[in-house]
């Protein structure tokens, strides 16, 4: 939505909720719990992950450090 509008996600946020409403509070709660930093590194890690994928069997080195060799 914010690509196809160009819109601030804040400025979308707002016309969906209102100061007192229900809708802003569960979304105050989940900024509380750090809710963005979560969804930031569990994106982050997704995407280290399937840069991988792909690229052939994992190879453990003899000393079981789990280490893809050949690349």
């Amino acid at each position: 939505m914010v690509l196809s509008t160009g819109r601030h996600p804040a400025a979308l946020r707002d016309d969906v909720t209102t100061p007192a409403g229900c809708t802003i509070a569960g979304l105050l709660m989940l900024e509380d719990g750090r809710i963005r930093s979560v969804l930031a590194r569990a994106v982050e890690e997704a995407t280290k992950t399937s840069a991988h994928l792909g690229i052939g069997p994992t190879k453990i080195s003899e000393s079981g450090g789990g280490q893809r060799s050949g690349s």
